[in-house]
């Protein structure tokens, strides 16, 4: 899969759901995990088997001003709003953090104001943060993971890849 992810939750309300948000970006291949004024605890949430806090970088940041992204990462904020674009339609960043909110809240003002984007699953109401976060997930693997085309129909069957061909190597010279 080309770039790189990150995903992590502003709050919570639920650390089991926190949990299984964790596990499931340990098992999607994200390259690292993150809490923003949230009390979390592998051992609390029973429902990250993985353990990915442990297996991933995980980051614990206490407020939204000490948070902190790598050079050129994006922050992608996952929030049912007027303005957010439908995660269909969503060009994924090669250098993502994706940030959800609270079940019982959303992103405040001050934490959309930080995010480069803002998406929303086009669902009718609200859904646990888990599922969100594995549909945000789910929709970058297929946008980044080179799967191909699906087939027009289901009586197609999908093509082949094209094998993978190597490019000539990169001379990188110094500066100046």
């Amino acid at each position: 899969m080309r770039g790189y992810f990150g995903i992590g939750v502003w709050r919570f309300s639920k650390p089991m759901n926190a949990g299984n948000l964790f596990r499931t970006a340990h098992a999607f291949g994200a390259s690292f995990v993150f809490t923003i004024e949230a009390d979390y605890k592998v051992w609390k949430a029973r429902s990250d088997t993985s353990a990915a806090p442990r297996n991933i970088p995980w980051y614990a940041y206490e407020s939204p001003e000490d948070f902190r992204l790598p050079h050129e990462c994006k922050l992608v904020g996952v929030e049912l709003t007027d303005e957010a674009v439908d995660l269909p339609r969503f060009h994924h960043p090669l250098a993502a953090a994706y940030v959800l909110g609270p079940e019982r809240g959303s992103l405040t003002g001050e934490m959309l104001a930080r995010c480069d984007h803002v998406v929303r699953i086009p669902t009718s109401f609200c859904i646990n943060v888990a599922t969100a976060g594995a549909i945000v997930m789910y929709d970058r693997v297929m946008a980044h993971g080179q799967f191909g085309q699906r087939p027009l129909t289901n009586a197609t069957r999908p093509g082949d890849l094209p094998d993978h061909v190597h490019g000539r190597p990169k001379s990188r010279s110094k500066p100046a």
